[in-house]
């Protein structure tokens, strides 16, 4: 499993448009939005040889949650040994979480080099992600962002594939017609 921590994503809201004026002209309002003081990181992790994922959104980044999500992650793979695969933050590394590991003997980490975020897939498909669920969206809320990343969760694991690291191959392409000029 690529394992990584996406965010923080901030809700924001928008004020109404402002409307027309009599003459029928658009009124100009300078654009002003608030930004609420709550935060929400979204947590994911790939399993690489189907493609299928797993996500939770919690309101910080530390070990309690980094926790809870590995437990999700259990509970998503019943059977054999897991390999998370994910980069050295604190919260992945810390006494609390090498305590809890302990209990939990079927989940290994494996810690990707520092400043090779690009070894983990679980970048890859947070692009996909992003697009999927948060792209052009105001969001007003944390429960907004949760059930957006849910709904986007569902979709992307409807028509996942195992993922490949590195650029597929190019399809081939066909010649429609072949001409042959005789002389």
């Amino acid at each position: 499993m690529c394992v990584d921590e996406l965010g923080p994503v901030i809700p924001r809201t928008f004020p109404p448009a402002p409307g027309w004026s009599p003459d029928g002209h658009r009124i100009k309002a300078e654009l002003d939005y608030g930004r609420g003081p709550e935060k929400t990181w979204v947590y994911g992790g790939l399993r690489v040889r189907d493609g299928q994922q797993v996500t939770m959104t919690a309101p910080s980044r530390n070990s309690a949650f980094y926790q809870q999500f590995l437990q999700r992650l259990e509970e998503a793979n019943p059977a054999g040994d897991i390999y998370v695969v994910t980069d050295n933050l604190s919260s992945h590394n810390s006494l609390s979480t090498r305590t809890w590991l302990e209990d939990h003997p079927r989940i290994h980490h494996v810690f990707i080099p520092v400043s090779a975020c690009w070894l983990n897939l679980q970048e890859g498909w947070w692009r996909i992600f992003r697009k999927a669920a948060l792209a052009g969206q105001s969001f007003a809320g944390p429960n907004e962002i949760t059930h957006a990343t849910e709904l986007a969760t569902i979709q992307l694991n409807a028509r996942a594939r195992p993922w490949i690291w590195g650029r597929p191959t190019p399809p081939t392409r066909h010649l429609r017609r072949r001409y042959v000029y005789c002389i």
